[in-house]
């Protein structure tokens, strides 16, 4: 899997007397990338350029720029870099001597990659949801179990059966857990996963 950016960075670089700024940091979906855009952008200056990487999902904007020359060699240095779940702002000074399109290519393209090849990373880790459901009797090896393979708590329903706990791993857990639960309760605990939302 990727990895996202540990915290936000920043990287300046000075190609020809214009000055470029490029700005990143982990998001979780497109609007905490337009979010962190509104709060980087400079009003003032020449070109506020951008690209973002949510999964399958992916934006960029050359800002006024040539077509091609900023946003796409961009999203091209996030990809490149082996992030996801990242925002990259490249704010642009114009510095009064004109790169031509292979030039805006190198200067947005190198500024981002050189902020995020420095950054420090966070590793994405794959997600499962289970739904498990227990009688009274195992509950206490239910809860026991959990912290030992990093399962968090998304929701819990009691009836009169017993308790209905849906739950979050890492997906590389799952199966361990299911067999510790299993053994531990003579296979009375009934697992699924629970990608279906009712």
């Amino acid at each position: 899997m990727p990895d996202t950016l540990a915290q936000p960075v920043s990287h300046t670089l000075e190609v020809k007397h214009s000055r470029f700024i490029a700005h990143a940091a982990p998001i979780d979906g497109a609007a905490a990338a337009m979010s962190f855009l509104q709060r980087v952008m400079v009003a003032d200056a020449t070109h506020n350029c951008w690209a973002y990487r949510h999964g399958q999902e992916y934006r960029s904007s050359d800002d006024g720029e040539p077509a091609g020359t900023a946003g796409r060699p961009i999203l091209a240095a996030i990809d490149g870099q082996g992030f996801d779940r990242v925002m990259v702002v490249v704010i642009r000074w114009y510095g009064g001597i004109k790169l031509g399109a292979g030039g805006l290519v190198r200067a947005y393209g190198g500024t981002a990659a050189e902020c995020l090849r420095t950054a420090p990373r966070l590793p994405l880790v794959a997600m499962a949801r289970l739904q498990l459901l227990a009688g009274f009797e195992d509950l206490g090896t239910l809860h026991a179990a959990l912290p030992a393979f990093s399962a968090e708590k998304q929701d819990e329903q009691f009836d009169a059966e017993g308790v209905r706990l849906r739950i979050e791993l890492p997906a590389g857990q799952a199966d361990a857990l299911k067999i510790r639960l299993r053994d531990a309760t003579r296979d009375r605990i009934r697992i699924r996963d629970d990608d279906q939302d009712d």
